[in-house]
């Protein structure tokens, strides 16, 4: 199978070629009943990181909605809409889901977009996003949905609402994996999105209950931050947190914007923070933590290569690093593909993975109760796994 070409000429893959042997597509690791210890016999198994990452409790804080459409279920929304280019074959989507650049992957992910149509599409895809979170062990996540790409297809906007909290309560109920909302406003869609958006998320009668944040998504090439700094006022004075996808694509002085303007508390992505140490320092400081999506910077082209990725200068930096997956079927990974990833490029043991994993937990806005219960059980599954 061949993707687009690479600028030397070369074929580029939408997942990312690893040197060492951590898998590259959605991996199907068993969580072990007793973690750390052969299933079969109880005794000591050998190390292996991949294991400790099926078992290991995570939160995850960037990863979008439509973009964690399993190729099942894209197969499946594509059949049920025939008039859509997206193939109906779960084989032919990974072929459909390989990026030239960036401007490619918006045009593919609203492809995929086009086919979520009615509240029944709504309510499916987002029981099955929570599905897959559960399969690796995600206890909490927040999930960045844009209603706009929804409403403006003629999905009513409470029954959208509707459909995305049945399926939260059904999640957290069935699966035990507890769902919050960040609502986004797709930054090339301009003031037509961002005051739908915005009025979605913070009108009494149709915010759903699990709400928590609003941010900015879409291309940043063209689309200055400073220009959505009253809808954020308007989210953040009714209580939502701002979380802006910046620095992707673009400069630090893009991430500055995110902060200054847009008052964010967190930053998706941030990927070109690294170039500029004042910024390094400045998150630092104030804790605001970064939601680095490895393998999607690679398939979008914002990092060239792994080895490449900046994660290790915001580790150096002391910068609150999350560990994220995006948009996990179309760049072929998963979350915890992604704490593989990271293992190698920070060179992390077991301790070092769930200190990664419980720097999602401090970073999210789960409530406190909540975060120290997530915590404690990424504690109590470490210490089983590397009990003598």
């Amino acid at each position: 199978m061949t993707g687009p070409r690479s600028p030397g000429g070369g074929r580029l893959r939408c997942a990312v070629p690893f040197d060492q042997p951590i898998t590259r597509a959605a991996p199907r690791w068993p969580a072990a009943p007793s973690p750390g210890r052969d299933p079969l016999t109880d005794q000591r198994a050998p190390r292996d990181l991949h294991a400790f990452i099926a078992g290991l409790p995570k939160a995850e804080l960037h990863v979008h909605h439509v973009g964690s459409a399993s190729p099942r279920i894209v197969s499946e929304l594509a059949a049920r809409h025939p008039d859509s280019r997206v193939p109906t074959d779960p084989e032919a989507l990974a072929d459909y889901f390989t990026f030239t650049d960036f401007a490619h992957f918006i045009e593919v992910y609203l492809s995929v977009v086009d086919l979520v149509r009615t509240p029944e599409d709504v309510r499916l895809l987002t029981y099955e996003v929570a599905r897959e979170l559960a399969r690796q062990q995600v206890r909490y996540a927040e999930l960045t949905i844009t209603p706009f790409s929804s409403t403006r297809r003629g999905i009513d906007e409470l029954a959208f609402m509707e459909a995305i909290e049945d399926a939260r309560k059904a999640a957290e109920s069935e699966l035990g994996t507890v769902l919050r909302w960040c609502f986004d406003i797709p930054g090339e869609a301009g003031a037509e999105a961002a005051e739908e958006t915005t009025r979605l998320a913070t009108d009494d009668r149709l915010r759903p209950e699990g709400l928590v944040s609003f941010g900015l998504g879409g291309p940043e090439i063209g689309v200055p931050r400073p220009q959505f700094k009253p809808y954020f006022d308007r989210a953040i004075a009714a209580g939502l947190r701002s979380v802006p996808h910046a620095g992707e694509t673009t400069g630090p002085e893009t991430v500055w914007d995110a902060l200054t303007e847009l008052r964010a508390e967190r930053i998706g992505h941030g990927t070109s923070s690294a170039r500029d140490p004042k910024l390094l320092a400045h998150l630092t400081e104030h804790g605001i933590a970064l939601e680095v999506c490895p393998t999607s910077n690679i398939a979008t082209r914002a990092v060239r290569a792994l080895d490449e990725h900046p994660i290790k200068e915001f580790a150096r930096a002391g910068v609150l690093v999350t560990v994220n997956s995006d948009d996990p079927p179309m760049f072929g990974t998963d979350l915890n593909n992604e704490y593989a990833v990271a293992a190698r490029l920070l060179d992390l043991d077991e301790r070092g993975l769930a200190e990664l994993a419980k720097n999602a937990v401090r970073a999210s806005f789960l409530d406190q109760p909540g975060k120290a219960r997530v915590a404690q059980e990424i504690d109590t599954y470490t210490s089983a796994w590397l009990a003598p």
